[in-house]
């Protein structure tokens, strides 16, 4: 992979968690506690929380039910605290290593975007590639 991928690659990941948690650092937050949360701040508001999912959803391709179960009491709703499912973990996996990858490739300067985001790898799709075509190196002079 050449090195100016790699930067890219790593940015967009790091973009992505770096967005959700100082958007959710810096806005109004709500009274109520929010349950279940291992990797984003607890005292996060609302809208925060809506448009880091909303990123998901974009940068996945996925619906919400696509990490989160459905309530045992209403079939139709969503349990968002369950850890029921296995792609609520991977989820978390995902954010801390995007995290600690920015952190220790990329500078953090006040105002500026992280350099890896979900979309990076992911690029719209619930499964990134296994498999990245790179182009040929660039000939030797």
């Amino acid at each position: 992979m050449h090195q100016f991928q790699k930067k890219k690659f790593l940015a967009g990941a790091g973009l992505c968690f770096i967005l959700m948690v100082g958007v959710a650092a810096t806005t109004v937050q709500d009274k109520k506690p929010k349950p279940n949360f291992k990797v984003l701040p607890k005292d996060i508001s609302h809208e925060e929380l809506e448009k880091i999912m909303k990123g998901f959803n974009v940068s996945l391709g996925v619906k919400c039910n696509h990490c989160h179960a459905s309530s045992k009491t209403d079939a139709k709703k969503l349990d968002f605290a369950s850890d029921e499912k296995p792609e609520k973990d991977v989820a978390r996996s995902m954010m801390r290593m995007t995290a600690k990858i920015n952190k220790k490739y990329f500078s953090h300067e006040e105002g500026k975007a992280a350099a890896l985001t979900c979309i990076t790898c992911h690029n719209g799709k619930a499964h990134p590639e296994s498999k990245i075509t790179l182009p040929a190196p660039p000939p030797e002079r």
